[in-house]
């Protein structure tokens, strides 16, 4: 797990040390700088080269352009830097990296050869972590749009266990893995219970594909996921209801049911799918869904980051943040797990850049601040009805 990051000088970002915790929750309007920090990650991520002393700024995860583009431009030293901690063996990685103008990568500069066998040696213990091995997931907020067909591939799916950057590969993964269990019990839901017809004992269908059902049940009630392979490339997906007294309904095209459903099935299928020392991160989570599931979601990724994993999530929405709230008060996930980072933009004369506060919740799941802009635009709207 990531213990902290400091970042000096990438993009909007000046300089802040982020100490990071199993759930953290990245808060702000729009173009304050919650993508950016979201973008050091990624670039550490698809920086394969890093053993090369390179950062790459366009890769599979994300596109920045070039060092002009990344640099902070208000930069008074032409220099980025990365500081992170990390659990795994109480590592630390300090990278300084080498402006170079219009280049598309930075250089690291504050490895001399003789210090190289040190660097990879970290590199080497950082190994298992989720931002340098394939237990890793990112959601990009642009997620797939509703269709019937779905392409496979063996080497996401198979190999790294994951659903794809924009969820293409959903349907593959429930096909896959659908008659396995999730791996953390407390992310069974409470309606898994069933009654077995032989010993009439009741059991925990704990099954991906129960609970994936059950969740999705949460923002679309009664909703089933039908999954068929239909050759060795492709995979049907397709959606049916339960209908009381009169069993389910007939199976629908995702492209005939509502938008919200398709672009939320990834986000449920990651967090009922991870695994433990994972990382994973979602960019708003809550599109397109009705408040009430976007609360629920917030309750079901505070469950998931309760267990050995670590989440980093985007949002705008006041409801999966309450939800998140709710659960840290109804002890769905502690309090020393979660923080909340709050981004705004501070313009002066000669510069602006991001300011971040950290925001911790206690037990009973208050904030400790409620910087301006955050939570009050009900109350503004509100107000202006009266």
């Amino acid at each position: 797990m990531i213990n902290s990051i400091e970042i000096k000088n990438f993009k909007s970002i000046k300089k802040k040390l982020f100490p990071l915790r199993n759930l953290n929750i990245l808060l702000g309007l729009n173009g304050m700088g919650k993508s950016s920090f979201i973008q050091s990650l990624l670039t550490l991520k698809q920086s394969s080269s890093l053993r090369s002393l390179r950062l790459d700024l366009n890769g599979n995860y994300v596109t920045i352009g070039n060092t002009r583009d990344a640099l902070y431009q208000y930069a008074k030293q032409e220099d980025m830097e990365f500081d992170i901690s990390f659990t795994e063996n109480n590592s630390r990685l300090n990278l300084a990296f080498e402006y170079k103008m219009e280049a598309d990568l930075f250089m690291i500069k504050n490895v001399k050869p003789e210090l190289l066998t040190k660097f990879h040696d970290n590199l080497d213990k950082l190994a298992s972590n989720g931002l340098f091995s394939t237990n890793f997931q990112y959601l990009n907020a642009n997620r797939i749009r509703p269709v019937s067909i779905f392409s496979k591939n063996y080497t996401a799916v198979i190999n790294e266990m994951n659903v794809g950057n924009y969820g293409e590969f959903t349907a593959h993964y429930i096909e896959t893995y659908s008659n396995e269990d999730v791996f953390f019990e407390n992310l069974a839901h409470k309606d898994s219970g069933i009654i077995d017809n032989v010993t009439r004992k009741k059991i925990v269908n704990k099954s991906l594909i129960n609970q994936i059902n059950l969740w999705m049940g949460e923002i679309s009630p009664g909703i089933n996921i039908r999954t068929t392979s239909i050759s060795s490339e492709d995979v049907m997906l397709e959606y049916v209801f339960k209908q009381p007294n009169f069993g389910n309904t007939n199976r629908y095209k995702p492209e005939n049911v509502g938008f919200g459903i398709t672009y939320v099935l990834p986000v449920v299928t990651a967090l009922l799918a991870a695994k433990r020392g994972e990382l994973i991160i979602i960019e708003n989570p809550e599109s397109h869904i009705h408040p009430r599931g976007q609360a629920e979601l917030g309750r079901l990724i505070a469950k998931t980051a309760m267990n050995d994993v670590q989440i980093i999530i985007e949002t705008h929405s006041d409801h999966i943040l309450n939800g998140i709230r709710v659960a840290v008060k109804e002890s769905d996930i502690t309090k020393d797990r979660v923080i909340a980072f709050y981004f705004e933009k501070v313009v002066d004369a000669s510069e602006q850049y991001s300011k971040i506060s950290d925001i911790e919740i206690d037990k009973n799941g208050e904030l400790s601040n409620y910087p301006k802009n955050m939570l009050d635009e009900w109350s503004n709207q509100l107000f202006k009805l009266m």
